[in-house]
């Protein structure tokens, strides 16, 4: 089955681990790779000592990404550094390539039959910034067919991967304290 969880509502990556813990207990396999996060997230720790039954790998840089026009002067200048603001349709080719070669790998792994679990973490907010092109998507899911439990996370999910998939949760943020000044804390948000 091809399952998404997407929407603005925060729990995308956590129902996707919580899964991912779920399949362990069962006795399968998973794999999962977060596109655009590096090893900064609290997470990440716990689920690496699940090897060999997880296995866990990360692409990106340790920065956001945005397209001109979709962040507040307020919110650029709070994000500084941290930000690379891009023109629509054109993301950085470097970030571009780092994540290709991400998928690249994550398709292999994907497809070598090691894994009965697939989480392609933050592959919608890739495909959406035009990090990762749908042809290169729709063609590990033309491969992969049914030899897998795949699970796409990600804000902004395409209508064309919607459609496509077998399940799809949107998460809906009702009230977030971010619009209050809470800055992201460990444990809870990273």
């Amino acid at each position: 089955m091809l399952q998404i969880y997407t929407g603005n509502g925060k729990g995308k990556t956590t129902a996707a681990i919580g899964l991912a813990i779920r399949a362990i207990g069962a006795g399968k396999k998973v794999y999962i790779m977060q596109f655009m996060k590096g090893l900064a997230y609290s997470e990440q720790e716990v689920l690496r000592r699940f090897s060999p039954q997880l296995r866990l790998d990360t692409t990106g840089k340790p920065f956001f990404v945005a397209q001109e026009g979709m962040l507040t002067p307020e919110e650029r200048a709070a994000w500084g550094d941290e930000v690379v603001v891009f023109p629509e349709g054109k993301p950085p080719a470097d970030y571009v390539a780092l994540l290709g070669e991400g998928f690249a790998a994550a398709a292999r792994v994907a497809l070598s039959g090691a894994y009965d679990v697939v989480i392609l973490d933050e592959l919608n907010v890739a495909l959406f910034f035009g990090l990762i092109e749908r042809k290169t998507v729709e063609a590990l899911l033309d491969e992969i067919g049914s030899k897998v439990e795949l699970v796409l996370t990600g804000r902004g999910a395409p209508d064309w991967l919607v459609e496509r998939a077998d399940l799809v949760t949107e998460m809906k943020e009702v009230r977030h304290y971010y619009a209050k000044g809470v800055a992201a804390r460990r444990g809870i948000e990273n």
